[in-house]
């Protein structure tokens, strides 16, 4: 079985409903065909990946069983009443390791290979944060963002979360895997966190997965960032 990830940003006309976004979605496509997992978010502040919401955005990750059953669901979701803006991406797996609420998601996603170096480069990150690690986990990661943002390569970012606090992570887009690995092996506030986070426990759970995006649809911020 050659599963798919999709991701898809969505801004929505006003925050009443976007809030009825975050309450209902996963009761709303749980029965969709193929669905294997389905995570429905909240969005950090703008392009902000420190703690924060953008009001008025959603954004959606799920796992299909084949690439149809992930075309259904982006044209249902596209269909929505009350978007504003959408966007959508196809995700193969690129590797990577960890778990989203015990899911194992870079080895249930089918195996594929790093893109050639000219090719773009989709990571998500994220993490339960312990809540004794919060406070650290806050002003640590005001730090990283202003890092990620001076970073070359990089395409686009959302800050990601299931909840405002704890339950936390990121969607960017890269240039190629150089930008990547450049950003997050080089950088040093970003080298300096994350030995800290292992040294210190901040994580009950945590996830670093890559993937290679394709078939992109719609706009992010007025345009779609794989279009360069």
């Amino acid at each position: 079985m050659n599963r798919i990830a999709t991701f898809h940003l969505l801004s929505w006309r006003g925050s009443a409903a976007m809030f009825s976004a975050l309450a209902f979605d996963r009761a709303r496509y749980r029965r969709a065909r193929g669905l294997q997992f389905l995570r429905v978010l909240g969005t950090g502040s703008g392009a902000s990946t420190a703690p924060g919401l953008e009001l008025g955005r959603t954004a959606l990750f799920a796992m299909f069983d084949d690439e149809t059953c992930a075309d259904e669901f982006t044209a249902r979701v596209q269909a929505r009443s009350g978007l504003v803006e959408s966007w959508h991406v196809k995700l193969r797996s690129a590797g990577g390791h960890g778990s989203w609420r015990g899911r194992e998601i870079p080895k249930l996603l089918a195996e594929g290979q790093l893109p050639p170096s000219g090719g773009p480069l989709a990571m998500i990150t994220r993490a339960d944060v312990r809540a004794k690690s919060w406070r650290a986990f806050s002003r640590d990661a005001q730090i990283v963002d202003r890092e990620l943002h001076a970073s070359d390569g990089l395409l686009a970012v959302v800050g990601i979360g299931e909840a405002p606090i704890l339950r936390l992570g990121t969607f960017s887009l890269w240039r190629d895997t150089a930008a990547m690995s450049e950003f997050a092996r080089q950088r040093p506030e970003h080298s300096r966190v994350v030995a800290r986070t292992r040294r210190e426990q901040w994580y009950g759970e945590e996830m670093f997965a890559r993937f290679v995006p394709y078939g992109a649809q719609g706009t992010w911020d007025g345009h779609d960032p794989l279009r360069v």
